[in-house]
């Protein structure tokens, strides 16, 4: 097991994430947070890094106004950033964080980020979900 791994689910406890799954082999978490709308967020201690992971929705458009849009909303992402999966039609929300000098606050701060990037621009997710 990775020497990181304990740490981020104790941050993810006392952040009051709600673990729905671990994979302890593979040192992966999928965690909940209602209260924040995140559903199935993967976090994986990765060595050295940390990788958060939110699926956000399938891309059914390739034009250049929802890759606008979606450059434009990351701007405004304190933490973190919209990426595509390889296919090109999956996107997600994604932050890493280095583990050697990982704190609460800085776990905090993304996933903070993650929930207001989500309540803020809601609307135009949806829309270009559709």
């Amino acid at each position: 097991m990775d020497q990181y791994f304990d740490k981020v689910k104790a941050y993810l406890i006392e952040l009051d994430y709600d673990i729905i799954s671990i994979d302890e082999q593979e040192s992966i978490f999928i965690v909940n947070s209602t209260d924040g709308g995140i559903y199935n967020l993967v976090i994986d201690c990765e060595d050295p890094i940390l990788i958060v992971e939110q699926y956000m929705f399938d891309i059914n458009v390739e034009h250049a106004a929802a890759y606008k849009t979606l450059l434009q909303i990351n701007r405004e992402i304190v933490h973190g950033a919209f990426v595509l999966d390889e296919t090109g039609k999956k996107v997600i929300f994604r932050d890493t964080l280095q583990l050697e000098n990982l704190d609460l606050n800085e776990l905090q701060a993304t996933l903070n980020s993650l929930e207001l990037l989500l309540s803020e621009f809601s609307a135009q997710l949806v829309k270009l979900a559709n």
